[in-house]
This record gives C-alpha cells, sequence and structure tokens, in this order.
C-alpha cells in the first residue's frame, strides 16, 4: 500500500545498529543531515558517551528517541546471575525514560543450557520482574522475537505469536512487542498476529530489512530494503492496519555497508526505505 513518502518520512529512525562504526554523536549528527527524525541507540553507546549527555545529544539535535535496544536476556543458570540480569534491565528501564523514550527493547536471551522450556520460564519470570517499575516510570517493555536461527545463542521467544503469550498477563501499556520483518516474515502466521497485535494494542516497534537468499552471515547478513525476498510493503501495510503509526526503524546488521562511508550509508538506506517501504 503506497503512502506519500513525506508521510513515510516522518516515521524513519535509525536504529544505531546500523551504522556499527559510529559513535552516538556521529549517528545523530548523521540523522540531523539525513532527515531521520528519529534515533534508536545502544546502550553500549549511550555509556561511551555518558546517559545525562546522550540525552543532552539527542534533545540539542531535534531528534527523538524511538526506542532504547537493549533489555532481556533474562536465562542464566544461577538465581544471583538472573538477579543481576533483572537489576541490569531495571537500570535500562531508568536510560529509557532519561532519553525521553518509552519503549524498551527486549532480547531475551538464550537457556542457559539444553532446557529450552525452562530459559522460556525464565524470561516469563524476568518480565515479570521488571514490568512494574517500568511502568511507575513510563516505559514500555517490547518483547522482540527472533528468527528460530537465533534461539540457541540469542532469544528462546522466536514467534510473535510467542512474545504476545508473554506479554498477555499485562496491559498493553506495560508490556508490547517488536514487530522485526527479518525476525518473522517466514512465520505462515504473521499476518494473523500483527493482526491479533493490533487488536491488543501492543505494536511497540516496527523495524525493517530485507533477507538475502541465502544469507551471506548468521548474525550480520541482513540486506538493504529491496534486495532480498521480504514482502515489506506487505507487511509495512498490515502493521498501520493493526494501528500502528509510530516510528519504523531500519535496522541492518551488514559488515559490507558498516564499511561504507557512514553519510552514503545513511542516503542510501533512506532511499530504500522510501523505496521499498
Amino acid at each position: 500500500m503506497p503512502v506519500p513518502a513525506g508521510a513515510l518520512a516522518a516515521r524513519l529512525s535509525l536504529n544505531q545498529g546500523s551504522v556499527d562504526r559510529w559513535d552516538l554523536r556521529q549517528a545523530v549528527g548523521g540523522c540531523a543531515r539525513h532527515g531521520y527524525p528519529f534515533i534508536g541507540p545502544w546502550r553500549h553507546r549511550v555509556a561511551e558517551v555518558g546517559l545525562p549527555a546522550a540525552a543532552r545529544l539527542v534533545r540539542d539535535a531535534g531528534i527523538a528517541v524511538s526506542s532504547l535496544c537493549r533489555g532481556g536476556w533474562f536465562p542464566a543458570e544461577s538465581a544471583g546471575e538472573r538477579r543481576r540480569r533483572v537489576d541490569d534491565n531495571l537500570r535500562a528501564v531508568e536510560e529509557a525514560a532519561a532519553l525521553g523514550t518509552d519503549v524498551l527493547v527486549l532480547v531475551c536471551g538464550p537457556a542457559s543450557g539444553r532446557d529450552i522450556d525452562g530459559g522460556r520460564a525464565m524470561v516469563a519470570e524476568g518480565i515479570a520482574a521488571v514490568a512494574p517499575y517500568a511502568a511507575s516510570c513510563g516505559v514500555r517493555l517490547a518483547i522482540e522475537p527472533l528468527h528460530p536461527m537465533f534461539a540457541g545463542d540469542r532469544s528462546v521467544v522466536v514467534t510473535l505469536a510467542e512474545a504476545l503469550d508473554l506479554a498477555g498477563p499485562y496491559p498493553a501499556s506495560m508490556v508490547g512487542v517488536i514487530v522485526d520483518v527479518y525476525h518473522v516474515w517466514w512465520d505462515p502466521t504473521v499476518y494473523e498476529q500483527i493482526a491479533r497485535a493490533g487488536g491488543e494494542g501492543r505494536i511497540l516497534g516496527f523495524h525493517v530489512s530485507d533477507w538475502l537468499a541465502p544469507p551471506p552471515d548468521v548474525l550480520k547478513g541482513r540486506g538493504l530494503m529491496g534486495d532480498g525476498v521480504i514482502e515489506l510493503r506487505r507487511l509495512r501495510a498490515a502493521v498501520d492496519e493493526a494501528g500502528y503509526d509510530g516510528p519504523i526503524e531500519v535496522e541492518i546488521f551488514n559488515q559490507g555497508l558498516w564499511d561504507l562511508p557512514g553519510d552514503e550509508l545513511l542516503a542510501l538506506m533512506k532511499h530504500r526505505y522510501l523505496a521499498y517501504v
């Protein structure tokens, strides 16, 4: 479903993972130069400059923060380590609030051993431990399901349905989901689950890239929009129809793209976003 380029451009966000060589100051400056109204910073980049300085940086540039990545990573072998991970998520909530975003992205983490069901139970426990404090800070937890190929090392939450089930015990104002096309495009029930998420008011973010066939790398193999096999516009239209009209983050992990000059990459990503999303 085509939409006016101006309306689409107004939703454009740079996920900082797309410009791996740039620190936060460079990324914010690039957003300002290339007309990205939003940025989705990563916590380690915020830590490099310090939280107060990071908040001033984006505020002074007139850039809004679409989300903070990442919290989660809940499963761990010992109770003490699980507690430490919960504490880290509580700090992430505070960082999100200080940066002016109400969305903390959760990459939930792998099982600590071979017990994937146990890992999923630990994710549920972690969300339960963090959600009340997040709500008190005005921050919503956004569960991001990852593609099943990441189940062993990044997330035991691998479908949108599973993410919605985890969010279900909480009001939509507390816990929702991220719809990342790279992770969900393959799912035969994806449109049904997007409609379900919209009906529950739980879509807190939409991330775009493309799936190269075959992927050149498990982690760093995402493609520019238009270079792969994902029905990007159909997915964006479904998310729109489900009621989400917030920022759309371009999130591409690709070493070849990271090696381009940053300004060239931002211009290219914006062009592909407008052409294919």
